[in-house]
């Protein structure tokens, strides 16, 4: 289990996995569902940050393959005005515009 658990994550692992397996489910596929449901609960509660809101994406690929969040950190870090209004064309055109 990740270091960053806290003891309620570590019960609410064993519980899920305890009862995955109950299910049918094998050892190795209850582990993964466990360990998912809780880093879903830690995601959602703010205490491990979302890899899809954080980087402005993979720099060789072009603008119009990128996420809309991707875009907007992109934007942000651009510091463009009226991004969090703008689609995600509006972004790749104001990107673009800058660059």
């Amino acid at each position: 289990m990740p270091d960053k658990w806290s003891s309620k994550d570590e019960r609410q692992y064993e519980h899920v996995k305890d009862s995955a397996k109950e299910r049918g489910k094998s050892t190795d596929r209850a582990k993964e569902i466990a360990a998912r449901t809780v880093n879903k609960q830690r995601r959602e509660e703010g205490r491990t940050p979302q890899k899809t809101t954080q980087g402005t994406g993979n720099p060789n690929t072009c603008l119009e393959e990128r996420s809309k969040d991707e875009l907007y950190n992109q934007a942000e870090e651009l510091d463009l005005d009226g991004r969090s209004k703008m689609s995600k064309d509006d972004l790749v055109a104001a990107i673009r515009k800058r660059h």
